[in-house]
């Protein structure tokens, strides 16, 4: 089997925050380390914008399981499990469309390779 080549861009391509959709499925992709060696991905959903009293500029994403299990921001029981992640929309370079979030990670895997610079 053989995956299609693909052009990688050399930099990250995150979702503009004004291009975020509610109920749309997202990609977090983070390091561990400064290297950029060791990745960490989530897939997230993005579940609106200033949902609190006094929020402006904040969005709101809820993982991906608890989500698909019908469970919403502000009507979390006791029994229930649920992760939401909130931050101001200019620190949200993390974020990801699924093909963005691949080409980071195939950027990684050329990293561990040694065929491209440690960041």
């Amino acid at each position: 089997m053989r995956f299609e080549e693909r052009e990688l861009k050399p930099y990250a391509e995150p979702v503009p925050a004004s291009e975020l959709e509610p109920g749309a499925v997202y990609f977090s992709v983070t390091f561990v380390d400064e290297e950029m060696m060791i990745p960490v991905m989530e897939t997230v959903v993005f579940v609106g914008r200033d949902l609190e009293p006094g929020d402006v500029g904040q969005l709101y994403f809820q993982d991906a399981d608890s989500y698909q299990r019908g469970i919403q921001y502000g009507s979390v029981s006791e029994d229930e499990q649920a992760t939401f992640y909130i931050g101001p929309e200019n620190e949200m370079g993390h974020i990801f469309e699924y093909e963005s979030a691949l080409d980071i990670l195939m950027m990684c895997s050329l990293r561990r390779r040694g065929l491209l610079p440690a960041e």
